[in-house]
């Protein structure tokens, strides 16, 4: 496998993006449709959404893809960003491709001022918790959702 290159999403991307969504969606057993990817596409070429993209490519082929927005941080009084989602294709985990784009986003906090880069992952995520342990700070702070 060659050389892992990240870089923001673009319109050419598409149909390699929408392989890699899907197989995100699945990892996570989450109905997802191609309407919905439709939608979280058109946010990430549309500059005024705050949902940007970038993509792992290796050889040409797209191989991984990472979403992220800032959000306010009011306690510290500051900016961080946040990680939605991130996915590297079965097939070429153990590339470097997660770490990449891992290191890419935060090379985007640090250049916009953020205090932090976040996310969160399934406890049962055991391979992509091996890295996260590695370039991360695990946080005491558990999470809750309220169904709106």
């Amino acid at each position: 496998m060659g050389q892992v290159t990240v870089r923001p999403v673009a319109a050419g991307d598409r149909e390699g993006w929408d392989r890699l969504y899907a197989g995100y969606a699945e990892f996570y057993r989450v109905e997802q449709t191609g309407a919905m990817r439709d939608r979280v596409w058109s946010w990430l070429h549309d500059p005024g959404h705050e949902t940007e993209g970038l993509v792992a490519e290796v050889d040409g082929r797209l191989v991984g893809l990472a979403h992220f927005r800032a959000f306010a941080r009011p306690l510290s009084a500051s900016v961080g960003g946040f990680l939605d989602d991130l996915f590297v294709d079965p097939g070429a985990r153990g590339s470097g491709a997660a770490a990449a784009l891992i290191r890419a986003v935060a090379d985007q906090g640090r250049a916009r001022g953020w205090t932090a880069i976040r996310w969160i992952t399934a406890e049962d995520n055991y391979r992509a918790r091996g890295l996260y342990d590695r370039v991360a700070e695990k946080t005491r702070w558990t999470t809750y959702d309220l169904r709106l």
